[in-house]
């Protein structure tokens, strides 16, 4: 586990543009024998989860491009980077947690993609907390006039290894910024036109996606466009966002042309975005590509200084990633962590009216820079616990309150939520944890502490009867470290899974995507047991 720090991040960030290859951490610890209880009782679901063999897909290679067993259609030259599991720690040994915020949705969208193709995701290709930060957790708005609200609650799981093993949700909830709110924004959109985006799902779903963010622009929006193939080059000036036609036209001229040179591409990008850079508003490069990069300067110190100031000064950047057949979610996932901003991944329309239409203000407007969480667990209460996801989002424990530290950022109106499994002591009581959340305001560059305790009466006592959006979290979770093979999975099935997501479906039946990530759970047993 490592933390990652802006010069580091971006000396990393070039070197994975022309082609550094990834690895894997070795697993530090074998899990306990887990138990699944059996429930009898199924609610009425449109097809009966029939028993089968625990989902085992085939084992897959620790390397940038390995493949997932499929239908015969291989994808080829997928960059993933598998960070390992997270293990299982003695609170004796260590009571502290400490991680970067993270919001970024590309793990999950691109796991939906491979099975819309008849395939089972890459093991290296999951994230778990990606999947479950995908979706909406029922928080309250925070209280007014604060910026964030901590909420932490938990209780039994299905999937745990005994009676005395509990999960925690813990919940970070950014303050809503009415749309008509919204700061003023200059946008400057770097989009890849080179010759591996010569398809429909590439730079023709980019377009049809920047129809949808035009059409939302305001008069006091700026947006340029920068395009690379073999050479970088400026498509739009920056414009009003009250000349939707010009934008609009731009957009429409765009054609694939050349290899692909991001880093001239990027470099374009910033120059553009301080050109019109707005000192009370929001700046932001917003990268649309594969990810795919194979032309360009391997000794870019002075390009790499360049950038950093840029992100100093207040240029952030999304990376949206389209696109599947040769694609580098390491680089896209890399290149927004560098640029202070989040990663996104499109795989259609709705995914894209998501993106811009409705949270149109959370992907543009940042509302907290440098945020981390550290949970001090109470060893008192707590024997051990295990951190599900964010492998590769660790924060030294002693660098918390060090706010040179580069951690996560939050757009407004988001959410971020991290499960624990933890084991109690036999009858524990008093308090469970505190959760500790710090972050630096990005308009006054004040940072600010917040804490929340959690007590063991506040557990729930059954799994069915906990919080419906406590109980999907969980699911969700499971299912993606199933997909990851992870060995705290393997004495769970996606038929585990598929039972419990059609009960908490009866609770969630207004959330569609909820009703969507059953059919994606019922099409991964289908793709498994062809895979068998």
């Amino acid at each position: 586990m490592f933390t990652l720090r802006k010069v580091f991040n971006l000396s990393v960030l070039f070197l994975l543009l022309f082609g550094t290859a990834c690895g894997a951490p070795a697993a530090t610890e074998a899990p306990a024998a887990t138990s699944v209880p059996y429930y009898d009782l199924e609610p009425a679901a449109t097809e009966a989860p029939a028993m089968a063999e625990p989902f085992n897909p085939v084992p897959q290679q620790n390397a940038p491009n390995s493949q997932p067993p499929n239908s015969g259609n291989d994808p080829y030259d997928m960059f993933f980077k598998d960070y390992g599991v997270n293990p299982s720690i003695d609170t004796e040994d260590d009571n502290l947690s400490t991680f970067a915020l993270d919001v970024d949705t590309g793990s999950y969208t691109i796991m939906r993609n491979y099975l819309s193709d008849g395939d089972l995701p890459p093991a290296e290709s999951v994230r778990v907390e990606e999947y479950v930060n995908y979706f909406e957790q029922g928080y309250p708005n925070p209280p007014a006039h604060q910026a964030f609200g901590i909420y932490v609650d938990g209780g039994p799981s299905p999937f745990t290894q005994t009676e005395r093993y509990d999960m925690l949700r813990v919940g970070i909830q950014g303050y809503e910024v009415p749309d008509e709110e919204r700061k003023p924004a200059n946008l400057t959109f770097v989009i890849d036109v080179s010759g591996s985006m010569d398809m429909d799902n590439r730079l023709g779903l980019v377009k049809r996606s920047l129809e949808l963010l035009v059409e939302r622009l305001r008069t006091s929006d700026t947006v340029s466009i920068v395009v690379y193939g073999t050479e970088a080059r400026v498509v739009l000036d920056p414009t009003p966002g009250s000349d939707k036609g010009e934008i609009l036209r731009a957009i429409h001229r765009l054609r694939p042309e050349g290899v692909t040179n991001a880093e001239a591409g990027i470099r374009l990008g910033y120059q553009m975005a301080m050109r019109a850079f707005k000192n009370d508003g929001i700046n932001r490069v917003i990268l649309c590509s594969d990810g795919v990069a194979n032309m360009g300067q391997t000794e870019s110190d002075a390009i790499l200084g360049e950038i950093r100031g840029y992100v100093e000064e207040g240029v952030l950047m999304t990376a949206i990633g389209f696109g599947m057949d040769n694609y580098n979610d390491t680089l896209m996932e890399q290149l927004a962590n560098d640029g202070n901003g989040f990663y996104a991944y499109v795989d259609n329309m709705d995914e894209a009216e998501r993106l811009f239409i409705d949270n149109l203000t959370s992907t543009l407007q940042t509302i907290a820079l440098d945020a981390k969480v550290q949970v001090e667990f109470n060893p008192a209460v707590v024997m051990r616990y295990r951190l599900v996801g964010y492998e590769n989002r660790a924060v030294a424990d002693d660098e918390f309150r060090d706010n040179t530290v580069d951690a996560g950022e939050i757009g407004a109106g988001h959410t971020v939520t991290a499960l624990y499994e933890v084991k109690l002591y036999p009858e524990a009581y008093g308090r469970i944890a505190t959760v500790f959340l710090r972050w630096e305001d990005p308009d006054t560059h004040q940072v600010t502490e917040m804490s929340k305790d959690f007590e063991v009466f506040e557990l729930a006592r059954d799994f069915r009867e906990a919080n419906p959006y406590f109980q999907r979290a969980v699911i969700v979770a499971e299912y993606a470290e199933i997909l990851k093979q992870s060995y705290w999975a393997d004495e769970s099935s996606i038929d585990d899974v598929y039972r419990e997501a059609q009960w908490t479906e009866e609770y969630l039946y207004q959330d569609k995507d909820m009703k969507e990530f059953v059919d994606l759970v019922r099409q991964a047993r289908k793709l498994n047991r062809l895979s068998m």
